[in-house]
């Protein structure tokens, strides 16, 4: 994989290009690909993003999320404007599998592939260009890097700024999580110069939910969470008949994964979600247990050392019987 920085003089010439992320996008993954898309339009490419399924209505108001292709349900019109791409943008995943049914069509695609994340260990014999650098706080920062290095800064607007914002936002957990360096703040001191509304991005990421989702939040919170205070670990688990009683969307349990970190003590959080095809693990932790190599390692998953994915195709019940086993090997957590 080359460096990325051997494509800015690139940049002048008008291109076809695809820009996509991971299945069930999130502030991060939606607000880099909008943010590039709008910089490299300005460059007068023809630019489409696709995202390879559907995603949170709460992130549906960022400024060109009514022009994003869903794979699954335009497949037809994505995989021509695949065909013809001459580049391809991967951004905030590392391995083609992360984007569902558009794997096996990416990997044939011979266009030049660029990849963009900050997640460990990337499949970097499937891009031609990249970067890849789990220092950084999220994919946004990295495209306002990539913005600034291209020299492009002076095309930066506010419809730019409130998409990387949000990315900011959301995988800094409110610039709470320790991946927020003293570089983020920077990135937000230039983009509120630039006039972004920071309060505006906030109400539109935390404040955009219907009744049920706070009725389920409670419901889960009182009879699905279990906390095993001799591991300091948390666990809950959604079977998919709460999804169906409180009407759960895509996007619905963004975030519950973190409530239990307020409880004293508690170093390790673990998430399951019974949906239909598999069961779906979220991991956070605190200081030095290692999320990012517990998910590799017992549930087909990865991510970040304080915050990772997994999956199961076990039924919950013994997908949730092989967490509470391997839960006693880990002995970094007592």
């Amino acid at each position: 994989m080359k460096p990325i920085s051997a494509l800015y003089q690139l940049l002048t010439t008008p291109r076809n290009i695809v820009i996509t992320t991971h299945q069930k996008p999130d502030a991060d993954a939606m607000g880099s690909s909008l943010s590039l898309f709008h910089y490299l339009t300005k460059k007068s490419h023809r630019v489409t993003v696709i995202s390879p399924t559907n995603w949170a209505g709460w992130i549906g108001w960022m400024n060109g999320a009514d022009k994003v292709l869903n794979y699954e349900q335009q497949t037809a019109k994505a995989d021509q404007i695949l065909d013809n791409a001459d580049w391809l943008f991967c951004l905030d995943f590392n391995a083609f599998h992360r984007t569902k049914s558009m794997a096996k069509k990416l990997a044939t695609l011979t266009c030049i592939k660029i990849l963009i994340d900050h997640h460990q260990e990337p499949d970097v014999a499937a891009f031609d260009y990249g970067i890849s650098d789990i220092s950084k706080s999220s994919t946004c920062e990295m495209i306002y890097d990539f913005i600034a290095a291209s020299n492009g800064l002076e095309l930066l607007d506010t419809a730019m700024a409130e998409c990387i914002y949000a990315g900011l936002v959301g995988d800094t957990g409110s610039f709470r999580f320790p991946s927020t360096h003293a570089g983020v703040h920077s990135i937000v001191a230039d983009l509120k110069r630039r006039g972004l509304d920071h309060g505006k991005i906030h109400e539109g990421l935390y404040d955009n939910f219907l009744e049920n989702r706070l009725r389920f939040i409670g419901h889960v919170l009182l009879h699905r969470m279990e906390i095993f205070y001799e591991y300091n670990t948390a666990l809950i688990t959604i079977p998919k008949s709460d999804l169906l009683k409180f009407h759960i969307k895509t996007g619905d349990t963004e975030g519950l994964v973190n409530y239990p970190q307020s409880i004293q003590g508690i170093k390790f959080v673990a998430l399951v979600v019974d949906r239909d095809e598999e069961r779906k693990w979220s991991f956070r932790s605190k200081g030095s247990f290692d999320c990012n190599t517990f998910a590799r390692t017992y549930f087909e998953g990865g991510g970040h050392y304080n915050a990772a994915g997994g999956r199961s195709s076990e039924s919950l019940e013994i997908s949730v019987a092989r967490f509470k086993e391997v839960l006693k090997l880990q002995h970094s957590l007592l």
